[in-house]
């Protein structure tokens, strides 16, 4: 039986989509992980939270400043989201973890394909952040205190997402860059779990 998101087949369906299927199951892996270890239970959890996104999105950094990406996604020096996470670790005196070296690193080459995988990733992590923005805010943590990576974009979650989407479906790509993303999104949903374990398991 063909797996779908929607009436249409997976394979025809966009690439955002296919990716969607392709992770649901790890996706909702990493969730369930996430919350079942009360990361919002304290501000010491908190924390611990904290050193995971900043691995995260630390690993992806030297994405967003890429140029050949930046002209498929032009806004995307401003979704960075680790000067945030940054900011959110001073403001609770909470040190930056060592978590050895991160997966793509300035001035080194760049796979687009593999690229496009691990961006779908971070950047839908941004959908989720509405949740996580909730519970944050029971630990007395604000937009502009703690939680500034967890505050929506100006225009809102949901079109932040779609211009994303939009630009991510549009990038033109080989069969073997097609099976690279899919490959790169299941590898930061890895990578991912794998920052959890290491410092909620």
């Amino acid at each position: 039986m063909t797996v779908t998101t929607s009436e249409r087949p997976i394979e025809e369906q966009s690439r955002a989509k296919r990716l969607k299927a392709l992770t649901s199951s790890v996706h909702e892996g990493v969730d369930r992980s996430i919350m079942s270890t009360a990361s919002f239970s304290s501000i010491d959890r908190y924390k611990e939270f904290l050193a995971i996104q900043y691995l995260f999105h630390r690993d992806v950094a030297a994405l967003y400043a890429d140029a050949r990406l930046q002209e498929a996604f032009p806004d995307l020096v401003q979704r960075c989201r680790l000067p945030l996470v940054m900011a959110d670790m001073d403001d609770l005196g909470a040190a930056a973890p060592d978590g050895g070296a991160p997966v793509f690193l300035a001035d080194t080459p760049i796979d687009v394909g593999s690229a496009l995988g691990w961006l779908y990733v971070a950047e839908g992590s941004n959908m989720g952040a509405a949740l996580l923005r909730k519970e944050a805010q029971k630990l007395g943590l604000t937009d502009d205190l703690g939680a500034r990576h967890l505050a929506p974009a100006p225009e809102g979650p949901a079109p932040h997402w779609r211009a994303f989407v939009a630009a991510l479906d549009a990038v033109a790509l080989t069969d073997d860059e097609e099976k690279r993303a899919k490959e790169g999104a299941l590898e930061a949903f890895a990578r991912v779990q794998a920052h959890v374990d290491a410092r909620l398991g």
